[in-house]
């Protein structure tokens, strides 16, 4: 049988290798992005409820109208921007479904998509399975700000779609205001989308303010917004997300949605309803997170380890350039296999493999976890 393969270059990611490395050593994982703390009892306790009053079968394709409505009251609150909970916002299996099918709904073959990299590493491969064609602008160490005149020049007619995630992952970076505002200018007028990757919208530090797309009238009209209740609940497991567009953007991304899961876990719907009725349940957020990520920095102090800025998410890069001129990729495995903590090479997130001798670290863990791994990486 003769096939050909749609992502020829594609293999095992590097997380699924670090994780097993992590394993094989027993090392701390603070590679993957998952926490290891508990989601919140009340909310376990709800999902359990909802399924034992029977909601256990098919939710509306668009998502449970209940959870939709509390998702409009909370973009309203946030943003500012009063979203249609019928027209305008649609519950995934999480982010990643939500910007997959993004990319589906409106790539044909041919197109050009514009990624900002080091990237979170299911854009490209949703891009190339459709038919899109990658353009890349890469940010760089240390800041991972945009040049925006370095930016126009990658727009050609062929653009159909430019893809931002702040807070970013892997870099800590975020998009401030005259980000978006120049974004907003260059797309005016033009037939390109924006798919704003936001999952980390509640993780952004020292009082700055989230800039979603949903804030800038016309920017928000040619744009796809994508969350995460994974990341915001510490469920990344659940696999549960949504997505907020104009409703003439939303009539074409469900169309492939109802064939791609068609609808979403039912009792967890149901009990996100009534958890985000508190708005206590992720404002709290920054916060939390700011506090971890000083105290894995202060156990830190010791180490030759660069610590480079981080303003959002819970990831935070390293430096280790002082330390050794070896790849990244080798760097992150010697650093697992000798002295017991796993990371992942930035190197990864570039699609050329560019080597600025960078780690990321997530700090989406305990303080005991996080003691531990900072005493381990001071010996490096």
């Amino acid at each position: 049988m003769q096939l050909t393969s749609k992502l020829p270059n594609t293999g095992t990611t590097i997380f699924t290798v670090m994780s097993a490395l992590a394993n094989e050593h027993n090392a701390i994982n603070l590679s993957q992005g998952f926490p290891n703390f508990p989601t919140d009892p009340k909310l376990n306790e709800l999902v359990h409820a909802y399924m034992q009053k029977g909601f256990n079968q098919y939710a509306p394709m668009a998502g449970v109208p209940a959870l939709r409505q509390i998702l409009a009251h909370k973009v309203r609150s946030l943003f500012g921007f009063a979203a249609d909970p019928d027209q305008e916002i649609t519950v995934t299996a999480g982010a990643t479904q939500g910007l997959f099918t993004a990319i589906a709904a409106f790539v044909h073959p041919g197109d050009e998509v514009i990624l900002l990299e080091p990237a979170y590493d299911s854009y490209r491969p949703s891009i190339e399975v459709v038919g899109g064609v990658p353009v890349i602008y890469e940010l760089k160490a240390p800041s991972y700000s945009v040049d925006w005149e370095e930016f126009e020049r990658l727009i050609t007619p062929k653009t159909r779609m430019i893809i931002i995630n702040t807070p970013h992952n892997p870099t800590g970076s975020i998009l401030r205001k005259a980000d978006l505002e120049r974004l907003e200018q260059l797309t005016d007028g033009t037939d390109m989308l924006v798919l704003s990757d936001e999952v980390y919208e509640h993780l952004i530090y020292e009082g700055e303010e989230h800039q979603s797309v949903l804030r800038f009238p016309q920017l928000r009209e040619r744009s796809l917004a994508v969350y995460s209740f994974g990341k915001t609940f510490h469920a990344t497991g659940w696999k549960i997300g949504y997505c907020v567009a104009p409703a003439h953007l939303m009539k074409e991304f469900r169309k492939v949605h109802q064939f791609n899961v068609f609808s979403v876990n039912t009792p967890m719907q149901y009990a996100l309803a009534e958890y985000l009725q508190d708005e206590k349940t992720y404002t709290y957020l920054s916060s939390f997170f700011e506090k971890k990520r000083d105290f894995f920095l202060s156990t830190m102090a010791g180490s030759r380890l660069k610590p480079l800025h981080c303003d959002g998410t819970y990831f935070h890069l390293f430096d280790y350039s002082q330390i050794s001129e070896e790849a990244d990729t080798l760097f992150a495995k010697r650093l697992t296999t000798e002295f017991g903590v796993a990371a992942i090479p930035v190197s990864v997130f570039y699609s050329d493999g560019r080597d600025d001798k960078i780690i990321r670290l997530c700090f989406a863990k305990t303080e005991e976890t996080l003691e531990k791994a900072g005493l381990l990486l001071q010996k490096v």
